[in-house]
């Protein structure tokens, strides 16, 4: 067989094996439509954040939106980049006030937007990365912004003044990554002075190295910056990872190489690093109950991960030996995220327990943890429907080109 065919034949089996894929989603779409009570969202969720009964969504349609989780309305729209919007956090418009006012977006245009949550406006815009803004952290007591890029940086933004129609400015950058940074978190140590805090910061990039530093303010020339030392390297991830949460003295990651790990840190010398939660699929997201400040870590000993199109539970009340507790499915496409939501009783009189996931199927499902741990039913048998070759775009309406541009902002590099 010379090239030419043998192209033609792997073209011919890649288109084969997507229409099956199509087909397979489609069914799987129909099969699972009502299963987490879904909202159907008009973008593909790139970030998300549960604030009271509110869902915060970054979109792949260059907006933010504000949707009630009880009435599934869409509250608020927030429209200003012109690109993708990627990550979300919040300031207080007067630090330390704690009224989280002030809504931060990053985007494919490679800026940070600052916006009053009351009116919509745009406060500021600043030309952040030489590429994509993947991912924002925010640090109250600092008034600290990290942020994230394609560009393989991390840059320190000053958010002392919030309502400065300027662009904020720039107060460090470290430049050691040889990936795009996908992720970070910090944690201050409480035994820091208000005048030298001891800041540790992680950042996390798609080739699966978590970089450790020790962040120090210095004034020069009457204004300041952060140093950074580098303290560590973690190198256990064999590829990208997706998620990164520090709490409870662990460092929590989901990555690409089918594992979700949870590291001590600082490491204890003598101890033995905890086994990996493993699947078949990439991690694309975790939720780590036991860190949760309002949750009661043994009585919640779960870690909850989107593994392709499930939910995967696993119980890590020994960690040495976690267990695999069940799957869960209702999603047709990569669940993407996993987010504790505290919904109000029916008699308003206390807190009930839920998890949001949000998916490139375009939709949130809401869950009540009590049924999601619930042992699995008695399974019956079912009817093979045959998978035919469709001729029909795919159930979200996506074209091939629109779901591999996803693929690529979800996964990157």
């Amino acid at each position: 067989m010379n090239s030419k065919k043998k192209v033609e034949t792997v073209e011919f089996l890649q288109a084969e094996s997507e229409l099956v894929l199509r087909e397979a989603r489609k069914q799987k779409a129909e099969k699972f439509k009502t299963v987490g009570d879904p909202i159907e969202l008009s973008g593909v969720p790139i970030d998300v954040k549960i604030r009271g009964k509110y869902a915060w969504l970054a979109e792949n349609t260059t907006t933010v939106r504000k949707l009630d989780l009880e009435s599934r309305k869409t509250v608020q729209i927030y429209k200003g980049h012109t690109g993708p919007v990627t990550c979300i956090s919040f300031c207080d418009s007067t630090p330390g006030s704690g009224d989280s006012k002030i809504l931060i977006s990053g985007s494919w245009d490679k800026t940070i937007r600052l916006w009053n949550t009351d009116t919509k406006d745009i406060i500021s815009t600043t030309p952040a990365h030489e590429d994509f803004v993947k991912t924002l952290l925010m640090i109250p007591s600092l008034n600290l912004l990290v942020s994230g890029s394609s560009d393989k940086s991390v840059r320190f933004w000053d958010l002392s003044s919030p309502l400065s129609p300027n662009p904020l400015e720039s107060v460090g950058s470290i430049s050691s990554h040889t990936r795009p940074v996908q992720c970070l978190d910090a944690y201050v140590a409480p035994s820091g002075s208000d005048d030298a805090p001891e800041v540790t910061l992680f950042t996390a990039d798609t080739m699966g190295v978590i970089k450790v530093w020790s962040l120090k303010k210095e004034t020069e020339g009457g204004r300041y910056r952060w140093k950074h030392t580098q303290k560590d390297e973690l190198t256990y991830h064999r590829t990208g990872i997706n998620e990164m949460v520090y709490g409870n003295g662990l460092l929590w990651t989901a990555s690409t190489d089918e594992s979700i790990r949870m590291h001590p840190y600082p490491p204890t010398p003598g101890v033995k690093p905890y086994p990996p939660l493993t699947c078949t699929k990439s991690f694309k997201t975790l939720l780590s109950l036991p860190i949760q400040p309002q949750l009661d870590a043994d009585a919640f000993p779960y870690v909850l991960g989107g593994s392709g199109d499930t939910i995967r539970i696993y119980d890590v009340s020994s960690p040495e030996e976690p267990e695999f507790v069940k799957e869960v499915e209702g999603h047709w496409h990569d669940v993407t995220h996993l987010r504790l939501w505290l919904r109000d009783s029916d008699d308003k009189r206390r807190k009930e327990i839920w998890v949001i996931s949000a998916s490139l199927d375009a939709t949130l499902r809401r869950w009540k943890l009590a049924d999601l741990l619930a042992p699995p039913a008695p399974q019956t048998e079912e009817k093979v429907v045959p998978i035919a070759k469709p001729q029909a775009a795919a159930p979200s309406g996506l074209t091939e080109e629109e779901e591999r541009e996803l693929a690529e902002l979800m996964d990157d590099e």
